[in-house]
């Protein structure tokens, strides 16, 4: 089995960035992939899904430097879902896209 994403889209924001104690960083951004289709009555439907992208380690640092708002990335990883509690103490979920490869296009 394999836990494979290609995603290419446009960031919707800039980099967040998060250093820990000992230098490491995790980059975050949202990404935008949209497809368009014409539906049975002929019209045009455009519909745009987003997606958070995390990036760990030496990446980080390369995304924390050249990714921006608008441009377009190819983006491969893996998909995850993480559970935590709301300030509710109500379980949440989030789905993120752990990225291993990112092309600036």
């Amino acid at each position: 089995m394999k836990n494979l994403v290609i995603l290419i889209g446009n960031a919707g924001s800039a980099p967040e960035i998060k250093t820990f104690d000992d230098g490491g960083k995790i980059a975050r951004f949202n990404l935008a992939t949209s497809e368009s289709f014409t539906n049975a009555t002929g019209d045009k439907i455009e519909r745009t899904e987003w997606h958070t992208i995390v990036v760990k380690g030496k990446l980080a640092e390369v995304v924390e430097k050249y990714v921006e708002k608008g441009k377009k990335y190819y983006v491969e990883g893996k998909i995850t879902t993480r559970k935590y509690l709301n300030s509710n103490s109500e379980e949440q979920y989030i789905t993120e896209i752990i990225a291993r490869e990112i092309k600036f296009l």
